[in-house]
């Protein structure tokens, strides 16, 4: 298939002073999707290019028009009050909204091409009108999805689970007992609970856009960093602590910090609150409160460097299977044969009547 990919962001480390949790999971998926000989053409800016002065080495296609596609693939957008809602040219604007609304016009509305929209954000109503047109299937990266929607989870490459060493993971050298990566965005409330008490009580580092932390002067605020260094400050940590928005939590709805993490040998923590929790981690990684975790952060550090650390490790990598990305492209590929079967046989349907 001809696949018309929409998406805000970057294939490769793109810049730091960006959100974009996409660039641990995209570049994979669809290096897996030309592979299993599909055609990809991407329909936003080339932000790797334009912002990141990255070509890529010239692998990926991008176009600014409405070139011939069998399907629409849209990581969706939505309306962000100050940069992708003001008109084109005022400072911080952005344009994917407005791009975004054009495709859906041109390709969804007008020619009737078969769609796909990935919440990845859970910004989509519950109520929208998208869920229930005819050729459009939407999708979460969740294990409980809004009704009618499809779960496809941010995908892990398979080749790096499968290089992951627990033993070797288990050896490194870990200063820090714990760590988090990751944005304040819709997280004050997880991280008061869940992290801040740890943090007062444990040496820590947390990198990220944090902008209001006066609530917390006791928490080591590091700022942004690369996205080449978050495999390096996980490295670094026993533990992190698998900080959500409650719209995330609902629904089961995991980011890629826990396969980074557990890449690393970065043990996860996961509130009890998550839908689903025992899915995503052992259940002695299950916590309730910020004591939970640093008796938690405590029992590894007196298990560290053994077996039973290796062990420990092994388990959280065996429960990233279900981000597996062979097993993400295989639903996927279901998905989008099956929007595809049916506008083919909605079109023989209408022929013949006509």
């Amino acid at each position: 298939m001809i696949i018309g990919y929409s998406f805000w962001g970057f294939l490769g480390s793109g810049i730091t002073d960006t959100p974009d949790g996409g660039r641990s999971h995209r570049r994979p998926l669809i290096d897996a999707l030309t592979a299993a000989g599909h055609q990809v053409i991407f329909l936003q800016a080339d932000r790797d290019r334009l912002e990141a002065s990255d070509d890529l080495g010239g692998h990926y296609a991008f176009d600014d028009g409405f070139p011939a596609v069998d399907v629409l693939f849209l990581e969706w957008r939505w309306p962000i009050p100050g940069r992708n809602t003001t008109p084109c040219g005022t400072p911080l604007h952005t344009c994917d909204l407005h791009r975004q609304h054009e495709l859906m016009d041109r390709y969804t509305i007008v020619r009737a091409t078969p769609t796909v929209i990935w919440d990845k954000d859970r910004q989509l109503p519950g109520n929208s009108p998208w869920r229930n047109r005819p050729g459009v299937t939407v999708c979460e990266a969740a294990l409980a999805p809004t009704a009618g929607a499809r779960s496809l989870l941010f995908p892990l490459d398979d080749a790096l689970l499968d290089a992951a060493d627990p033993v070797a993971l288990a050896a490194r050298t870990r200063p820090y007992p714990l760590c988090y990566v990751g944005n304040q965005y819709d997280r004050d409330e997880a991280f008061h609970t869940y992290f801040a008490p740890a943090a007062a009580r444990l040496p820590h580092q947390v990198a990220g856009k944090w902008r209001d932390t006066r609530r917390w002067p006791e928490v080591n605020f590091v700022g942004r960093m690369p996205f080449a260094e978050v495999g390096r400050m996980y490295g670094e940590s026993l533990a992190t602590v698998l900080l959500l928005p409650d719209r995330y939590a609902a629904a089961g709805q995991m980011t890629q910090r826990i396969f980074e993490a557990a890449l690393a040998g970065c043990v996860p923590l996961a509130p009890a609150t998550v839908t689903r929790a025992e899915e995503f981690v052992p259940n002695e990684l299950i916590i309730s409160d910020g004591d939970d975790a640093i008796a938690a952060v405590h029992r590894l550090h007196a298990v560290a460097g053994t077996g039973q650390h290796a062990d420990l490790i092994a388990a959280c990598l065996a429960k990233l299977e279900v981000f597996r990305l062979s097993r993400q492209l295989r639903t996927l590929e279901a998905i989008l044969t099956e929007l595809v079967v049916n506008r083919s046989g909605f079109s023989r349907s209408a022929g013949a009547r006509s």
